[in-house]
């Protein structure tokens, strides 16, 4: 195998497809990518769970496939300067010579064929939509996936399509996060399935600025997103999942409506006092004209009120875990929100002031002690 490239392209492709390597693995092949040289290069990361692979323009003289370990190529790679790369493999010793300028690099790589085939997404749905759109998504929603294995199918979310409208949900247990846009008509049929969490922090590193579409393809069990000439590949999460319809309260006896960054700036400025040790409520209290949020840690106190509109005779005490009340607030996409309870028991909230359901976070509270 012998082929030249850009090295830049090279570092991108190896970086890409690295996410997906596996970190140990009891096949040792799996610790590195995959490097396949044909009409063009083929770098491909594999894991047993996802698997991404990308495509780089290349001059190839000679075609072949190699296996090499995934951070020794990514180290080597990067330190290499600026210019073009070749690659090139003995076939018999598969001694492999990695050369850009006066930098020379030997190493011996394993083959090919001894690399596990990644699985194939047997059509069932098609679905597309910008990647922006997408990467905004799973960024303003991945944050309440769950951590806990023992309920694996909250370790992912739900992606629900309704005529042509795509809704994500993430749930931890603790709060929800909802996000809802359309997507492109035509091969679109009603479906759902669910997306591991880690699949989708790879996804967000692909997706763009661009408007470019993100083709998804679903399949029984595997889900594929092709972005541009890089595609991953994902085990779909089997169960069922929480019927958030149900869950969100349809109705609440008390809303405001308060700008968003202000509201962000008064939690954040109290949250300062608030440590991981303690992890004393944030606590709210909410009337006429403002919320009041306060915190008492018995060692430091701290302070901060944010005007809203609505509320007239409300009398409200909520605590909040603090972390989780940020970070529905800091992903909420509108610079004006509606918050929402009905007592201090009750979830809160947090959804779009101009009345669309393009977003809603939900978020539990926690209980308060009396004099705290």
């Amino acid at each position: 195998m012998k082929f030249s490239c850009e090295r830049s392209l090279l570092q991108a492709a190896v970086l890409t497809a690295g996410r997906c390597a596996a970190s140990k693995s009891p096949i040792p092949a799996l610790e590195g990518l995959l490097i396949q040289a044909g009409a063009d290069v083929r770098i491909t990361g594999y894991d047993l769970k996802k698997g991404i692979y990308t495509s780089i323009p290349a001059d190839v003289a000679e075609p072949g496939s190699v296996v090499l370990g995934a951070r020794f190529l990514s180290d080597i790679v990067r330190s290499l300067p600026g210019g073009i790369v070749t690659v090139s493999v003995e076939p018999e010793s598969l001694n492999t010579h990695i050369v850009c300028g006066d930098a020379n690099f030997t190493t011996v790589a394993t083959d090919g064929g001894d690399y596990p085939e990644l699985p194939s997404v047997d059509r069932e749905r098609g679905i597309r939509l910008p990647q922006n759109i997408l990467g905004k998504m799973i960024r303003q929603t991945v944050f309440a996936v769950s951590d806990n294995e023992s309920r694996p199918i909250y370790t992912g979310e739900l992606f629900e399509v309704k005529g042509d409208m795509l809704t994500v949900v993430a749930v931890d247990g603790y709060r929800l996060a909802l996000r809802r846009e359309k997507v492109e008509a035509g091969d679109v049929e009603d479906c759902s399935f669910i997306v591991p969490g880690s699949t989708l922090n790879d996804l967000e590193k692909l997706c763009g600025d661009k408007d470019e579409k993100v083709d998804i393809t679903v399949g029984a069990k595997h889900i594929s997103f092709a972005v541009g000439d890089t595609v991953l590949v994902s085990r779909r999460l089997e169960g069922e999942f929480l019927n958030y319809n149900r869950s969100i309260p349809a109705e609440f006896s008390l809303e405001v409506e308060v700008d968003k960054d202000e509201f962000v700036q008064a939690v954040s400025r109290v949250s300062i006092i608030i440590d991981e040790r303690t992890k004393n409520p944030l606590r709210l209290r909410v009337e006429d004209g403002s919320i009041t949020i306060y915190c008492n840690t018995g060692v430091s106190q701290g302070r901060d009120q944010c005007p809203v509109r609505g509320g007239k005779d409300a009398d409200l005490e909520i605590g909040f875990n603090n972390r989780y009340l940020l970070d529905a607030l800091k992903a909420a996409p509108a610079d004006e929100l509606k918050v929402c309870f009905n007592n201090a028991s009750s979830p809160c909230v947090v959804k779009p002031a101009d009345g669309s359901d393009s977003f809603s976070y939900m978020i539990l509270p926690v209980r308060l002690k009396a004099g705290a």
